[in-house]
Formats: structure tokens, C-alpha cells, sequence
């Protein structure tokens, strides 16, 4: 596996051969790589590109590895430092160990996998470091760090600055992050978050890979090379290559078929993908992060989602909560997306009716953020200039009834009753309501209860 770094890395190494075919490898796994012949130099370059990874040769003139490695320390005690030490040099590279480098490795370096487990674990181990340290410090605040960040996604909501705490300290790790939630949530938003938040300098690419059959969804990722198959004229680059240095995002991830979730499992374990028609592998250089609204726990349990590519996919899992359960956004979305609608129409912004509010939390939203934008905007062609808007705006609250306080409600439902009803008189009662208000549609009933379509679907197959 290969971690993901931004940053160069730095070869310092005075054996031109050595030098060369250190930096040519960790190049072709897809690095950027900065060399110096000598230790001056290397300390120069250290300074200018502070760089990821160094790895040092000892005996060097005029000034040797020990004392790059202590300037070094001087200016950075986390960078990794990798020695490349000859033979007969053990008290050295003890001395080196002490004094801070990270790990060792003998000359001559006949087999590159060494060096590339030395790298991984390195890169690896500073990746956990700070992802650490942002969680940490993520707790002790109420939000976010850099909220600009996340100023694409409006909200209220404690539970949501909870998951934008969770989201940028999590947001320089390698490993996928796979987001869920309802249809029309912003789980997209969210991934775009997410990038602008690790700092990545490379592109944010989104792809829907629902209903790609497995050539269509290799050629779509992977590209392919000429002559891969019939009407493959000309190379193509594929998603992963665009997304180099950056973020692909992967949509609707859970309709993924069995051959499909191998392959990517592969590219996640290895780090790397053959392009279609080529013997040879590229490296992974972009970060993956997918989405679903398949919960997790639906997931986990299917018989078509490999239980292997789940955990992997999952390393780090983030679940939107559906706008029904935020319900303290929905003025400021609603006055949001009246704003964006007024200035595309080039008209002044309505005021609201002091009852639209609370209609709207009355609305289950089975079409979340998405179907909130998109009744604003029709709200407002409804609605004449220079009048307030109000819920006869909303065809969709027209089967609600209005909204009065608590107390009234209380007193409307249980002083005109004789007897207090049953639990499962009341909630039989309750699901039979929903379901006349949505027409019959399970999906809506169950938003409007705030429940899952698959809890009423069973709870209806029980009774």
C-alpha cells in the first residue's frame, strides 16, 4: 500500500547509481522525488521543500549524515528519516537510530520491497500522528478548525459540526472515507468538504458508478491502453489517473456489482490498477472517498456487498443524518435557497409568513436538502412580488394540518378522548394516518414517522 503525500521526498545519497535508482523507483510509485549528491545540499533542499520523507546516506563528505540528520531534528522532529547504511557501519546507524532517524537499511539494496515497506511504514505512521493530534483537537472544540471548509454545507445543527470535527480529522488520511445517507442529503457536498479540507493540491473527480457493467466500470477507472478491445483506437485516461494528487469520488458505491467491488478492493489494498489492455500498473495517487444510501448496517449485512471490500471501504464512515432529524436547518436552508432563487430571477427576496416554519418541520422531507431546494424554488414562482410567502405556496403541505403549540396539540389529541388508546391501538392508529397522508407510498410514511421504510415495511408484515 501506498500512503498518500503530497509533500516530495528527499534522496540524499553521494553514489550517483544508488542515488539514481532510489529516486527512479519511488518516481515510478507515483512520488515526487527531489535528489542531492551531498550533504550540504540535501540540508538546502530540506529547508526550501520540507519534504515527507528523507532517506540518508551516513558517509558522506564534507558534512556526513550525522550531522544532516541532527539539523534536521533542529528544524522538524516529525519528518521520518530513513538511513542507507554499508555494511560494517552498525555502531553509526545506532548512533543515528538514537539520535532520531526512523528506521535503517543495509547497502547494497538488492531488493526495492524493503525500501518500499521502510516508506509506507514511515508515511504511515505520520499519517496516524496527525490524524491524531487533528482529532484531538477536533474534541475540544465546537466545530470544525477551517468551518470555511465547510461553508458549502448550511447548518444549525450540533450533530452536523460534529461530523465536520469528525470529517477534517480525518481529512489527510490515506484510507477511503465512505459516506451515507438518504438520497438528497449532500453527501457530494460533504466529499467536496472533505478535499478542500486535506489540503490535497490535485482535482476533486466524481464519478456515479451505479449501473457500470465490469468492462464499463474498469474502462471508466482505469482507462485503458490502444487496441484494448474492439473500437479502443486511441489510449484513454481514466478516472483514477485525473484524480491523481487529489480526491475521486465515487457515487452511489453500494450498487457496485461482485466483480466490480473485487477490483476496487484490489486498488485499495495495493495501491495501484492495470489499466485495460496493459500488462504494466500505474500507482493510486488520488484519495478514495465513496458514497451510498445504503445504511451501514444494511451493508454489512447484504448477501451482495463483499463483507472484505465493506471494512476496507470503510475505514473511516460517515453517515448524514436526513434533514427530518435536523429540523433547525430548514428555515435557514429555505431562506438560503430563496436568496440563490431571487438572484437568478433578479427579484427582491420574499419575507415568510410566520406559520411556514413550522409547517415544513411538520413535512417529513423524504427528499431531504434536494427536495427543500427545489420546493423553494417553485415556492417562489407561486408566490406574487411583494406578498410573504406562506404554505399555500407548497402543495406539499396542503395534507398537513396546521401547527399549533405543544400544549394545544396535547390538548387537541387527549382532552376530547374518553379513554386513553393502547400503545398498539395509538401507533396502529399513527402508521394509518401516515400512510393515508402519503397516498399509500411506504417510503413517505416512513418519513413522515421518522422511521425506515424497511422498520414500517415489517412492522406492517407483522400486524
Amino acid at each position: 500500500m501506498q500512503p498518500q503525500s503530497p509533500a516530495p521526498l528527499l534522496v540524499v545519497e553521494d553514489e550517483p547509481m544508488l542515488r539514481l535508482t532510489l529516486g527512479d523507483h519511488l518516481r515510478d510509485r507515483g512520488f515526487e522525488v527531489l535528489e542531492a549528491g551531498d550533504g550540504a545540499t540535501g540540508l538546502e533542499l530540506f529547508r526550501q521543500r520540507k519534504p515527507a520523507l528523507v532517506t540518508l546516506d551516513l558517509r558522506m563528505s564534507p558534512m556526513d549524515g550525522h550531522a544532516v540528520l541532527a539539523a534536521i531534528r533542529q528544524i522538524d522532529l516529525e519528518v521520518p528519516v530513513i538511513i542507507v547504511s554499508g555494511q560494517g557501519q552498525m555502531d553509526d546507524v545506532i548512533r543515528a537510530l538514537r539520535a532520531g532517524a526512523f528506521d535503517y537499511l543495509q547497502k547494497p539494496i538488492t531488493d526495492m520491497a524493503i525500501l518500499d515497506h521502510a516508506v509506507d511504514r514511515a508515511l504511515e505512521r505520520v499519517a496516524l500522528k496527525r490524524g491524531n493530534a487533528m482529532l484531538s483537537r477536533s474534541f475540544l472544540a465546537d466545530g470544525p478548525q477551517r468551518p470555511e471548509d465547510f461553508a458549502e454545507l448550511l447548518t444549525a445543527s450540533p450533530r452536523m459540526r460534529d461530523i465536520f470535527r469528525y470529517c477534517e480529522a480525518v481529512a489527510q488520511s490515506p484510507e477511503p472515507v465512505l459516506i451515507t445517507g438518504e438520497t438528497g442529503v449532500g453527501k457530494e457536498l460533504l466529499a467536496q468538504a472533505l478535499h478542500r479540507s486535506s489540503r490535497r493540491p490535485g482535482p476533486f473527480v466524481a464519478v456515479n458508478v451505479a449501473g457500470l457493467d465490469d468492462q464499463a466500470f474498469s474502462d471508466t477507472l482505469f482507462g485503458h491502453v490502444k487496441g484494448a478491445f474492439t473500437g479502443a483506437d486511441r489510449p484513454r485516461e481514466g478516472f483514477m489517473e485525473k484524480a491523481a494528487g487529489g480526491t475521486l469520488f465515487l457515487d452511489e458505491v453500494g450498487d457496485l456489482g461482485q466483480q466490480a467491488q473485487i477490483r476496487l478492493l484490489r486498488v485499495l489494498q495495493e495501491r495501484e490498477y492495470h489499466p485495460l489492455g496493459s500488462d504494466g500498473v500505474r500507482p493510486l495517487r488520488a484519495r478514495i472517498l465513496a458514497a451510498t444510501n445504503r445504511r451501514l448496517e444494511e451493508l454489512r449485512q447484504s448477501q451482495t456487498f463483499r463483507s472484505d471490500f465493506f471494512f476496507r471501504l470503510a475505514t473511516h464512515a460517515v453517515a448524514l443524518p436526513p434533514l427530518r432529524e435536523r429540523s433547525e436547518d430548514i428555515a435557514l436552508l429555505l431562506r438560503n435557497f430563496l436568496d440563490q432563487a431571487c438572484r437568478a430571477l433578479g427579484r427582491q427576496a420574499p419575507d415568510c409568513s410566520p406559520d411556514l416554519a413550522a409547517r415544513l418541520r411538520a413535512y417529513g422531507f423524504p427528499g431531504n436538502v434536494r427536495e427543500l431546494k427545489a420546493l423553494a424554488h417553485d415556492a417562489l414562482g407561486r408566490c406574487a412580488p411583494g406578498r410573504p410567502l406562506g404554505p399555500e405556496a407548497f402543495p406539499v403541505l396542503c395534507g398537513l394540518p396546521d401547527q399549533e403549540p405543544a400544549k394545544a396539540a396535547h390538548q387537541d389529541i387527549f382532552t376530547t378522548q374518553p379513554a386513553l388508546p393502547t400503545i398498539r391501538a395509538a401507533t396502529d392508529a399513527l402508521v394509518a394516518e401516515a400512510l393515508r397522508r402519503a397516498s399509500g407510498v411506504q417510503k413517505t410514511a416512513a418519513a413522515l414517522l421518522g422511521i425506515s421504510p424497511q422498520s414500517l415495511s415489517e412492522r406492517l408484515k407483522r400486524h
